[in-house]
Formats: structure tokens, C-alpha cells, sequence
């Protein structure tokens, strides 16, 4: 080697697709090992070194086209359209139907949101797990509306502490049971699982801080549509504490009681707050209440005289 030539030094597989995805080493590593990383179309491995002309392909995990019993023997159904409201490459901004689960869990294996994402082809963060696809925070199975997800690792600790400081702001639309003398208010009530009924959450003492904030929008014949805002994100916090107050959501056949016609609980997550991890701007999203929840408004709004 001639003096005064510099030697170049070839990075290592996890430390460049870290580098080059901002994502972790252990995350970087996690994709290697499952056989998503290929270099120059081989398998690639952690330690091996990355020629500045090496072909490296990411190959983001792929849940199959199936129904949550469909891994079975039932027939597969279609996937789910998904309604991005926004996407960059730190996140993305989900308008999630109702009826759907967050990520898999007991009885939930398959059919979920997260299936729905990996189905798009996107790398997600695997800061939660490769199984939860990035996702931040979650929403009921039944409550429809905005989530908001991370693509990167450092997306996701960036918004997971906005979600932890309640910078996050997350606003919902709120159809419930009775009239309100009072056109604001606020719950302050900790929750916890029931004592008896390991389903539910309750209003327990010694339980998870929870406070929820709530402004009348509309007073209808025996019932209110109500704008609710989370300072906390305790699980079925909204519905929890409605009820306590003696306002559940119509249509929540756990908290309240069912209805029939409606057949879900009143619930959307219109409003999405947050500041972006790439560079701390506002960032404000906002989802239309679906049809059905606005139906069911119309059917308890007075006639004109």
C-alpha cells in the first residue's frame, strides 16, 4: 500500500442496516436473523462486512392473507383496505375500522391491525415486538379512529414518550346514555382489573392513576354526545369512567348494556395529537365519525316541533 492512501473500512451487516434504518443493533440483528437481510442475494450474516457496491435487500415480515381461524382449515377472507391518514418514512397515521383487534393476542392469533400493516410491505419498528408492527398505542377492539405507528425504533421511543409526558393528545367522539347539567367536567378516578371479573377494568382504590377530561358537544332525548379527551391511557379508561359517572356508552355491552340496532360501543378516536420525531413540529390528524355512530345520533335527536 502506497503511503498517504487511506484504508477503507467495511462496515458490518447490523451496524450499516442500523445505521442506514436508525434503527437499533438488536433490531438490526433481529431482521438478519430471521432471514430478511440478503447481500448480493445471499443470506445475509450479523458479522459480515458490507462492500461499499454490495446489493443489500430488506425484506419486511409477512403475515399471509388469513382470517383469524383461517390457519385452521377455514377459508381465507380479504384483507382489510386500511386508511392511512398519514405516512412518512418516521410514521404513520391509521384510521382503524371497528371490529378489528390491535395486535394478536389470545383468541386474536390472526386478522388484526398488525397483520394488516406487515401485509402493506412496510419495515416497522420492532421495539414492541415484530409482532405488533410498530404500533404505539392501541384502541378497544370495537372503538374505530386514529393510532398512530412507528417505522423506525427511534420514531417509536421519540412517541412513546409523548405518550408518557401526555404531550400525545388523543381526543375521541363519545355518544353516551343521560343528560349532563354541566357542560364540562373531569374524572379522576384510578383503575384497575375488577376483583371479581378478570375481563374488566373497574374503578378500584390503589389502583393506575387515570384522569379523563370531558366537554358536551350535543344534548339529545336521554343522551349526549360528548367530546373526551385522555390525559392518561389506562385500558377502557373512557368506558370505565363514563359509566362510573352513570353515563355509559350506548351500545357497550360491557360497561353498559347493548344495543341491538348499533351493535358496538359509541366510541371513535377523532383526533390525533403529536409532535414529529424527526423535527418537533405540531402535528394535528383528525378522522370523520363513521356513518353508523352518526345514524345513531340522528335517531335520538328531538324532532323539530
Amino acid at each position: 500500500m502506497s503511503a498517504g492512501t487511506a484504508t477503507v473500512v467495511q462496515p458490518r451487516l447490523d451496524m450499516w442496516l442500523a445505521d442506514s434504518r436508525r434503527i437499533t443493533r438488536h433490531a438490526a440483528r433481529t431482521l438478519i436473523d430471521a432471514g430478511l437481510v440478503t447481500v448480493d442475494g445471499r443470506p445475509g450474516r450479523p458479522g459480515q462486512r458490507v462492500r461499499e457496491s454490495a446489493e443489500v435487500v430488506v425484506t419486511p415480515p409477512v403475515t399471509l392473507d388469513v382470517a383469524p381461524d383461517a390457519r385452521h382449515g377455514s377459508a381465507a377472507e380479504p384483507v382489510v383496505q386500511l386508511s392511512i391518514v398519514y405516512e412518512d418514512e418516521w410514521l404513520a397515521v391509521v384510521d382503524k375500522p371497528s371490529a378489528m383487534v390491535v395486535h394478536p393476542a389470545p383468541g386474536h392469533p390472526a386478522g388484526t391491525l398488525a397483520d394488516a400493516l406487515k401485509e402493506r410491505g412496510t419495515t416497522w419498528s420492532l421495539l414492541g415486538g415484530s409482532e405488533r408492527a410498530g404500533i404505539v398505542h392501541r384502541l378497544d377492539r370495537d372503538t374505530s379512529g386514529l393510532l398512530v405507528v412507528a417505522k423506525t425504533e427511534a420514531a417509536h421511543r421519540n412517541l412513546a414518550r409523548q405518550l408518557s409526558d401526555r404531550s400525545l393528545g388523543r381526543t375521541y367522539w363519545a355518544l353516551v346514555h343521560g343528560g349532563f347539567r354541566e357542560d364540562t367536567g373531569t374524572i379522576d378516578a384510578p383503575i384497575a382489573r375488577h376483583p371479581r371479573d378478570r375481563r374488566r377494568m373497574a374503578i378500584v382504590e390503589g389502583g393506575r392513576e387515570a384522569i379523563t377530561d370531558f366537554r358536551v358537544v350535543e344534548r339529545l332525548s336521554g343522551a349526549t354526545v360528548l367530546e373526551v379527551s385522555l390525559r392518561t391511557g389506562r385500558t377502557h379508561q373512557i368506558r370505565v369512567h363514563l359509566a362510573s359517572i352513570g353515563h355509559p356508552i350506548i351500545g357497550d355491552a360491557v360497561y353498559g348494556r347493548p344495543d341491538q340496532v348499533l351493535g358496538r360501543p359509541a366510541l371513535h378516536a377523532m383526533r390525533l395529537r403529536l409532535r414529529h420525531p424527526a423535527d418537533g413540529t405540531e402535528r394535528s390528524y383528525e378522522s370523520r365519525v363513521p356513518d353508523e355512530l352518526i345514524a345513531a345520533t340522528d335517531r335520538l335527536r328531538p324532532s323539530p316541533q
